[in-house]
């Protein structure tokens, strides 16, 4: 199955059938997400892998009650860095020289330049950029998941204050960005999974300069 195919086939699940998804597939999930590009690749983020079903009840509490949390195999949580600071851009740097058998001197130009454009921002700025990396894995997640045919469900409503507090990610310098429940879809009171998949005409989304 070719991604535009996978694309057509997934939707956000709205009843899932509480299922177990084979560990291996959402092993898989989580190694494209690892694999996603990210700006200068320093990775600023985390995924939680959640299973507990006390801990999806009461994420699912402090989200509006959606019910795919607690009906799902596995809910992976993207959490953000909160800030940049040298010390965590050069333990990136520091791992990557060590895995490529390069001295430090080999990057020391680059980080030190990113560290000075990075920490000279405030923390609000940096959350957000931090949080674009982890979009990028987040939405990788989503094609991997349809290419297994493993239902996904973004999901951006909920008190992420609370769910911060909720997972302690403040204590990890972490800040929650986006919830993605995996599982497979329980299509008998799913309102949407019959409908026809809509988008914006490809004439009027894509903008062509000649």
């Amino acid at each position: 199955m070719s991604l535009i195919e996978a694309l057509n086939w997934r939707y956000a699940t709205k009843k899932m059938n509480g299922n177990a998804v084979p560990q291996e597939k959402v092993n898989q999930i989580v190694k494209a997400a690892h694999l996603a590009p990210t700006s200068s690749g320093l990775q600023p983020f985390k995924i939680l892998v959640i299973t507990n079903p006390e801990l999806k009840e009461k994420i699912a509490a402090v989200a509006y009650g959606q019910q795919q949390i607690i009906d799902c195999s596995h809910l992976l949580v993207f959490a953000a860095w909160t800030n940049y600071t040298a010390e965590n851009i050069k333990e990136v740097f520091a791992n990557a020289n060590a895995e490529r058998n390069l001295p430090e001197s080999a990057t020391a130009d680059y980080a030190n330049n990113l560290i000075n454009n990075l920490t000279s921002k405030s923390a609000e700025e940096n959350f957000h950029h931090a949080a674009k990396q982890a979009y990028i894995a987040f939405g990788t997640a989503i094609a991997e998941a349809a290419l297994l045919k493993v239902d996904a469900t973004p999901m951006e409503g909920f008190d992420a204050e609370k769910l911060d507090e909720l997972l302690n990610l403040k204590a990890q310098n972490l800040g929650s960005t986006t919830l993605l429940p995996l599982g497979y879809r329980e299509e008998n009171g799913d309102w949407l999974v019959n409908l026809k998949k809509v988008r914006t005409p490809l004439t009027d989304f894509v903008i062509e300069l000649n």
